[in-house]
């Protein structure tokens, strides 16, 4: 089928008014058929139908409502990759209600700016999260927040399993309609604090898409998405991707570790393995032997851009290549290097690909709404008019920030991020905008200067910000992490600054590079620029 006539399908099911997504993510697939595959870190496995996610489902949700659960009502959850996670997230939305995402790396005020005032009437915990949730400085007690515990409860909490004994099943899920709201999720906070986004259930049609053009994930594949569900990537398309397509994916229930990633990989025969750049980073780092037994033939990645030696080491070593795709928290995927056969195309170096199907997304001037010219560098954004699959349509109580992302006639969303496009249609990434550096008149995207340093067989992460100066404006400064075994020194440094003008150009050279044993990142593993700009800011006012 084309993907016109996908795109006009999934829309008529996702945003009809009377959609119900505990039908469309779960009740409506053969209830034999495996929803997921639970993986554990000893890599024993057991198989999650989907008619035991309906029935498990349906219990929990009447156990909640027995509680004073109704639709619209937020429901958080920190939890890890489950069964109990998935049973969670269905029942949520039997209700009508709100799922609310927090990262179990989350630190107390984190949750608490993600639960506190926005209407969390339940937060579903892992145990050994538990602890999280006491009453602090940073998360004020309240009475009327119920807490259901996995394992076993203590307190005023609530048991997951005792719930899960309900004799009542409810029957009649809530039919919020493609407007409804599914999940409420918070940005990562690359640029500041973090913001509410409201995902329509409608939003699920570019969801589906994306799995289906971006991903090519078939019947025949034993996909998986390592990324964590706390966050969009992970909650999008390694949970709602596959469940809207009634497609098997594999859920690791453990915490990351490249020894285990390599095992999972040849254990299950993963042949379609999407993740963040840093586990693609972290694999080829790691010094443990290649399995010999991989079947991939899709690998796909997001929420950082990839530089280019990953992009070199996957095609040598995994033999498959790792195809860039670029999205928001808001959007879902806009742009991709597509795997889909009607889609797929030559992988440009350093390219985030095409807009995908749904979406129309152009490069602007610098300074106004003009679209800018061939290679010309400028402001990514979304021509809403011109993109059916659009979810977001503003921040969760902030009409001015939301504002700041629309054109005043609404016809652009801004994302925010810089980059160029060729004659092709690839866009090339450049750097959030709030990241541009100004030296001399030139705009410097810190992307491709870190690209062209991570081509230094020393370098295994950098990050490259600007820093004031009297008479250029700004300089460009590089924080290095090195791989191990390799040192720091004044030689490595000079070798640093001419791999950048070699590779990419004289004048855009790191005048100043710091060694760190890490880099500044949110918990979804995005480099916190602005971090290192504050960094630099203390250091040279000391």
């Amino acid at each position: 089928m084309s993907p016109e006539r996908t795109l006009f399908d999934l829309l008529q099911t996702y945003a009809a008014p009377d959609a119900d997504a505990t039908h469309l993510l779960c009740g409506r697939h053969p209830a034999d058929a495996v929803a997921f595959t639970l993986v554990e870190a000893d890599l024993s496995s057991r198989d999650l139908t989907f008619g035991q996610l309906e029935a498990a489902s349906a219990r929990f949700a009447a156990a909640l409502a027995a509680h004073g659960v109704r639709p619209g009502d937020r429901v958080a959850t920190l939890m890890g990759k489950s069964a109990e996670l998935v049973t969670a997230l269905l029942a949520i939305w039997r209700l009508g209600a709100v799922h609310v995402p927090l990262f179990t790396a989350f630190a107390p005020p984190a949750i608490a700016q993600r639960i506190v005032g926005n209407g969390t009437r339940v937060v579903v915990v892992d145990a050994g999260q538990r602890a999280k949730l006491d009453p602090s400085e940073d998360l004020p007690a309240d009475p009327s927040r119920i807490i259901v515990t996995t394992g076993e409860a203590s307190g005023g909490d609530l048991s997951f399993e005792a719930l899960l004994d309900e004799p009542h099943p409810l029957s009649d899920p809530v039919a919020v309609g493609g407007d409804g709201t599914l999940v409420e999720i918070f940005t990562s906070g690359t640029t500041g604090t973090p913001k509410a986004v409201p995902v329509p259930l409608r939003g699920l049609a570019g969801i589906h898409s994306y799995q289906e053009f971006g991903l090519d994930q078939t019947d025949e594949d034993v996909f998986w998405n390592a990324a964590d569900p706390g966050w969009a990537y992970g909650l999008y398309f390694a949970l709602l991707g596959p469940l809207a397509t009634g497609r098997r994916s594999l859920l690791l229930h453990a915490g990351f570790s490249p020894e285990l990633t390599w095992q999972v990989l040849e254990r299950f025969g993963v042949t379609n393995f999407t993740a963040g750049p840093t586990v693609y980073r972290a694999l080829r780092s790691s010094g443990l032997p290649v399995p010999s037994g991989l079947r991939l033939r899709h690998c796909s990645s997001a929420g950082e851009p990839l530089t280019p030696d990953v992009v070199t080491w996957a095609e040598e070593v995994l033999g498959c290549p790792v195809r860039d795709h670029y999205g928001q928290t808001e959007t879902g995927m806009v742009v991709g290097n597509a795997w889909h056969p009607h889609l797929i195309a030559p992988v440009k170096t350093g390219s985030m690909g095409r807009p995908l199907p749904g979406f129309a997304v152009e490069v602007l001037k610098a300074g106004s709404d003009e679209i800018a010219e061939v290679g010309e560098t400028g402001r990514v954004a979304i021509d809403v008019s011109a993109s059916p699959l659009m979810p977001f349509s503003g921040y969760r109580d902030a009409p001015e920030r939301t504002a700041e992302r629309f054109s005043a006639d609404g016809r652009w969303y801004y994302t925010g991020d810089i980059a160029a496009r060729d004659r092709d249609g690839y866009l090339t990434f450049g750097s959030r905008d709030d990241d541009v550096i100004l030296m001399a008149g030139y705009r410097i995207g810190p992307f491709e200067v870190e690209s062209a340093l991570t081509q230094h067989e020393a370098v295994a992460e950098a990050a490259v910000i600007g820093a004031p100066d009297e008479l250029r404006g700004e300089l460009v400064v590089a924080y290095v992490v090195l791989n191990p075994g390799a040192e720091g020194s004044d030689e490595l440094v000079d070798e640093l600054k001419q791999t950048v003008k070699t590779r990419l150009a004289a004048h855009v050279y790191p005048r100043r590079i710091h060694f760190v044993a890490e880099l500044p990142k949110t918990p979804s593993g995005k480099i916190q620029r602005f971090a290192l700009r504050s960094r630099e800011l203390s250091t040279a006012s000391s």
